[in-house]
């Protein structure tokens, strides 16, 4: 058989093995881990003596065992694990996991169309079958397993969460790294329908007016200060169309005390990047494009906060949002200044991972200056956000301690999965900001 037909049986395997999800409708989530348990073994020890070699891709022949038909049934049972009360999240990310990464795949495989233009080997109608067929599957197995969450969830949230789930993990599917599928399309699918079930249209009620009132607002100055900001050459023309949105939706949604806590973040990281250039310049390890910020910069160091900022808004737990917001432009902020001054100045750099000597921006690397140069940015930053009256005086330090958290886990992140390819900057400074703000929300929580 040839591969073209292996990874056609592969992606049908894939896709049908999605109609297990009906499945939790009914079953108890440690049923249903035990199932996700067991079909891990079968997938290790069976599959292969039953003709299942056939699904191997041909890097799963050169290790001699699949990683993707071992990741996808671990992935399901996180997906249990993580979501034990809400079977239809579970479901639904299963089913944008199931078919619409395997449509995209079979489509973008048999109808050949224009490559999108940030990654070559992803076509454009392979995205657009991903998020048609992954939204179909996530609505259908919504609503179907809907009927066995306490309370009941809203019917429009089976309806419409797993429709932008499915545009969501389709955009992320489409990022050139080689991270599995199996492990970024549950990921964030279930991210994103966990942030839906927690909106609440009384919460937006409460809120309207003021939202609305600052909307003009939010529009006009991030329109200017993009502008301003590409003139004076921090943005590319990408990155100030990107900057301008993350803008609008923070100062519309969090208000303008948000607002200038964003703009003072980015002009401390962007000021810290245009310290010493000369020596950045000769070690080769000088930001592209002179330092100017793209659009992947803006969403890598500020999604997680434009998410907490949309959260103060939409959802009943607006003060845990603004810490969320506050510790994830911190710790892009902060790990910027770390790594910036690191290079500049750092007189030794040496991996987490190992402690061990590597050259100045080796990934991963950090350096004693760099790193208390980004704590103190971090005590900067999280001091002016109580200033500015975001977040309370006594949370400065969880957030110092979230920020730093959030470094160390993108510098052992980056010393190991970045060299490969499975990662690249751009995702390793959002898990940065993401862990920060779990970090800063679960200090928040139990102090």
């Amino acid at each position: 058989m040839t591969n073209s037909h292996s990874e056609t049986a592969r992606q049908l395997v894939h896709m049908g093995s999605g109609c297990f999800a009906l499945l939790l409708r009914y079953l108890t989530w440690w049923q249903a881990a035990g199932l996700a348990c067991a079909a891990i073994a079968f997938n290790a020890a069976v599959l292969p003596l039953v003709g299942g070699r056939r699904l191997y891709r041909p890097s799963d022949h050169a290790r001699g065992f699949p990683v993707g038909i071992l990741i996808y049934p671990a992935a399901v049972l996180l997906l249990i694990l993580a979501f034990p009360t809400r079977p239809d999240i579970a479901a639904a990310a299963w089913g944008i996991l199931a078919f619409g990464d395997g449509a995209a795949t079979l489509v973008g495989r048999r109808f050949p169309s224009a490559s999108l233009a940030w990654n070559r080997e992803k076509s454009v109608g392979g995205t657009v079958a991903f998020v048609i067929c992954g939204s179909a599957a996530g609505v259908v197995l919504a609503t179907w397993t809907r009927g066995a969450v306490s309370p009941l969830p809203p019917l429009m949230f089976a309806l419409l969460a797993p429709a932008v789930a499915a545009v969501v993990a389709g955009f992320v599917e489409t990022i050139p790294v080689r991270l599995d599928d199996n492990i970024s399309v549950p990921i964030v699918a279930a991210a994103t329908l966990w942030f839906g079930s927690v909106t609440s249209s009384m919460a937006f009620a409460s809120t309207r007016d003021e939202f609305f009132a600052l909307v003009p607002r939010a529009i006009a100055v991030n329109a200017v200060v993009s502008w301003l900001g590409y003139r004076a050459r921090t943005v590319t023309v990408a990155g100030m169309l990107a900057g301008a949105f993350v803008g609008m939706v923070i100062y519309a949604c969090a208000g303008g005390a948000a607002w200038l806590f964003l703009f003072s973040a980015f002009f401390i990281a962007t000021a810290a990047s245009r310290l010493g250039l000369k020596r950045k310049n000769l070690l080769g390890i000088a930001e592209e494009h002179g330092g100017r910020r793209g659009a992947g910069n803006a969403f890598a160091n500020c999604g997680v906060a434009t998410i907490a900022a949309a959260a103060v808004v939409f959802t009943p737990h607006a003060a845990p949002a603004m810490l969320a917001f506050v510790a994830a432009l911190t710790a892009g902020g902060s790990d910027t200044v770390a790594s910036e001054i690191g290079k500049a100045w750092g007189r030794a750099t040496f991996l987490v991972t190992t402690l061990g000597r590597v050259k100045p921006g080796t990934p991963g690397a950090m350096s004693l200056e760099g790193t208390a140069a980004g704590i103190v940015a971090a005590f900067g930053l999280a001091a002016l956000a109580a200033e500015l009256g975001l977040v309370p005086s006594w949370t400065v330090v969880p957030i110092v301690v979230a920020a730093t958290a959030g470094s160390l886990v993108e510098s052992a992140l980056g010393a190991t999965l970045e060299g490969p390819g499975i990662l690249n900057n751009d995702m390793l400074n959002f898990i940065n900001t993401a862990v920060a703000a779990g970090v800063a929300l679960a200090l928040y929580f139990r102090l």
